[in-house]
């Protein structure tokens, strides 16, 4: 293949979509709002354009839990187009995004002020789809093909992952198709599609059966984090309130490693029409793939949320050298792990009780989660 069936991004054009402003009103997320104030209401918004996905999962446990204490809390999903996320924060349309580490460079190098305060993703989250019997053993072979995406920004993910692989980036065509990107692999119309953990599951229990190159088997960089404006960082009644929303991901995210089944469970509660597109055991393992990932490099890390300076230079280096972003970027200046320590002061011996303690349906009791974690 190789040949367009669509259109291909380049860097000009990327850095230009991250220029351009997003109207509020076009994304349907209401008017201007004031920054973050304590005791307001904190508002997430997701990059994927849904939030009925199991990613988000140690919110949802979070929140059934009271993990949150007395703040109030709101998950949005977005708009599917990448830079929307820095751009909502940005303008006070939301406190704090979900970006990868592509767009939040490409926020930043158009002097976006936001600041990184919560790693998810200590292991590369993102992995690159093929059909059956086609995943090739070197990613050199992506040169002269086309990968499709579900948003032209999402070229700012994959470029420095490819060129970690050796890739030249020059040599491969984008082609973005919104929501059915991964139809659009299975109809053969692309080479392959950009994927991640958690995403390949689900794929998986909608019929998607793809072959996988895995991001985290060969990448050092980072994956998506928690950003809020640099303000709201200086202002310490603000960080304050951040501190004690992170504290409830960070519970969350133990209980699902504590109890894997009941974070799945608790998901596909809150979204039966989730559930209706996958059984227990594929929901489970999707859910066990992107806990895998949020715990990934564990021994250097340690807590929920810490960031690894060392992976983030390496992330904006890479970016400069392309010239995806034109100068490099200091990851001292805008990667903080400040909130950590405080965001792992939950009580953990309630968490294990809490997760211990989860009622699960039969369905789910039968769920081998020692078979998944192999296949991890």
């Amino acid at each position: 293949m190789g040949t367009s069936t669509g259109w291909t991004i380049d860097r000009r054009r990327l850095l230009t979509l991250t220029a351009a402003g997003v109207s509020a009103s076009a994304l349907g997320l209401g008017g201007s709002r004031q920054a973050l104030a304590a005791g307001e209401t904190v508002r997430w918004v997701s990059p994927r354009g849904t939030i009925e996905v199991l990613d988000d999962y140690p919110y949802w446990v979070a929140k059934k839990y009271g993990y949150f204490g007395d703040l109030q809390t709101t998950l949005e999903p977005g708009p599917l187009e990448a830079t929307a996320t820095v751009k909502l924060v940005d303008q006070n349309q939301a406190d704090m995004g979900y970006p990868s580490p592509g767009v939040f460079s490409l926020a930043l190098a158009q002097g976006i002020p936001l600041v990184s305060v919560f790693e998810m993703g200590g292991a590369d989250v993102f992995d690159f789809a093929f059909q059956k019997g086609k995943a090739p053993s070197d990613l050199k072979a992506l040169e002269g093909k086309t990968i499709v995406l579900g948003s032209a920004g999402w070229q700012a993910i994959c470029n420095p992952l490819l060129t970690q692989a050796g890739v030249d980036t020059s040599k491969v065509n984008y082609v973005e198709a919104g929501n059915g990107w991964a139809q659009s692999l299975a109809q053969g119309q692309a080479d392959s599609a950009l994927s991640w953990e958690g995403l390949r599951a689900q794929w998986k229990g909608q019929g998607l059966d793809f072959d996988y190159v895995l991001g985290r088997t060969f990448s050092k960089l980072p994956a998506n984090s928690f950003v809020i404006r640099k303000a709201d960082f200086q202002d310490a009644a603000k960080k304050k309130v951040y501190a004690q929303y992170l504290r409830g991901w960070a519970a969350g995210l133990e209980y699902g490693r504590q109890n894997p089944r009941a974070a799945t469970h608790i998901v596909m509660l809150q979204f039966p029409g989730l559930a209706s597109q996958m059984n227990p055991s594929v929901a489970t393992e999707s859910m066990m793939q992107l806990g895998n990932v949020f715990a990934g490099r564990w021994p250097e890390r340690q807590k929920w949320g810490f960031h690894i300076l060392d992976s983030w230079q390496l992330f904006f280096d890479t970016s400069a050298k392309i010239a995806q972003i034109p100068n490099p970027i200091q990851a001292k200046d805008v990667i903080f792990n400040d909130l950590v320590d405080e965001a792992n002061g939950f009580d953990a011996a309630k968490v294990k009780a809490d997760a211990a303690g989860y009622a699960l349906p039969d369905e789910y009791k039968s769920v081998n989660v020692d078979e998944i974690a192999k296949r991890l």
